[in-house]
């Protein structure tokens, strides 16, 4: 089996990916799931035999699975492969990441009522993180012998 990086780094495979994606529907009982090869050729305009090429690939990586109805092929989009991906991924994404200015830009964009809540609700964490913080600290300095 080709290696996913591999297999997602071919930029029609990538476009391929994205079609099945816009046109997935939730399963349901009265629909099959899928989008036709012919739908795939119309909407990105490649021959047929090159959007077969590349499905097959994508077949073989696990990342699409197909039905099959008549001489008519459904395609649909598997995202377990892609997990490994975005384990790989997070990492990096994540390096540079400061929750305490995430939450400070969050804050920022609130509308003014909602700044003013949060402000609320922050200073009542602290006040009772301070309570139970010395409760703790008093209970402990009783038990000590």
């Amino acid at each position: 089996m080709a290696d996913i990086f591999t297999v997602i780094a071919d930029p029609t495979r990538r476009d391929i990916l994205q079609v099945l994606l816009d046109g997935h529907v939730p399963d349901t009982e009265d629909e099959q799931p899928g989008t036709s090869v012919s739908e795939i050729v119309a909407h990105l305009g490649l021959s047929q035999p090159t959007v077969s090429k590349h499905l097959k690939v994508l077949r073989e990586a696990g990342l699409v699975s197909v039905r099959e109805e008549g001489q008519h092929r459904y395609y649909s989009l598997d995202y377990t492969p892609l997990e490994s991906v975005e384990d790989w991924l997070i990492p990096f994404l994540s390096a540079d990441f400061d929750p305490a200015e995430q939450a400070r830009q969050m804050v920022a964009s609130l509308p003014d009522q909602a700044k003013q809540v949060a402000d609320a609700i922050g200073h009542a964490v602290a006040d009772t993180t301070h309570r139970v913080t010395s409760a703790v600290h008093a209970v402990g300095k009783k038990l000590r012998p």
